[in-house]
């Protein structure tokens, strides 16, 4: 018998171009050395089509007595700020937070 998948995999997220950088969310991240699959962007230089920078957003605390494919929590949603200078990022789990472009600072939006 085959083995079926723990869960579906996730939505592509549309990038964000401001100020030709492009932001993006990297799928499967684990595959590029993080220690999470969700929660991770890049920056990228759209003329150069150069990686700028990475960004974990949020964390992912895996349980180690279940699976880690289904634990994971992944990015739905990037919307940047009407300045530009900030980007929105929504995950699965309902969380929101503000990532500074500049700083790369991320801030947890609590909305009540």
């Amino acid at each position: 018998m085959e083995e079926q998948a723990k869960r579906r995999a996730p939505k592509p997220v549309e990038p964000v171009e401001i100020n030709n950088i492009r932001y993006e969310v990297i799928r499967a991240a684990k595959s590029r050395g993080f220690e999470q699959n969700g929660g991770v962007i890049a920056a990228v230089d759209i003329a150069k089509d150069e990686e700028l920078w990475t960004l974990v957003v949020y964390q992912t605390v895996y349980d180690q007595n279940e699976e880690q494919d289904v634990q994971d929590v992944y990015i739905t949603k990037l919307i940047p700020s009407q300045d530009k200078k900030t980007l929105r990022v929504e995950n699965e789990a309902h969380k929101s937070y503000l990532v500074n472009l500049s700083s790369h600072e991320v801030l947890e939006i609590t909305e009540k």
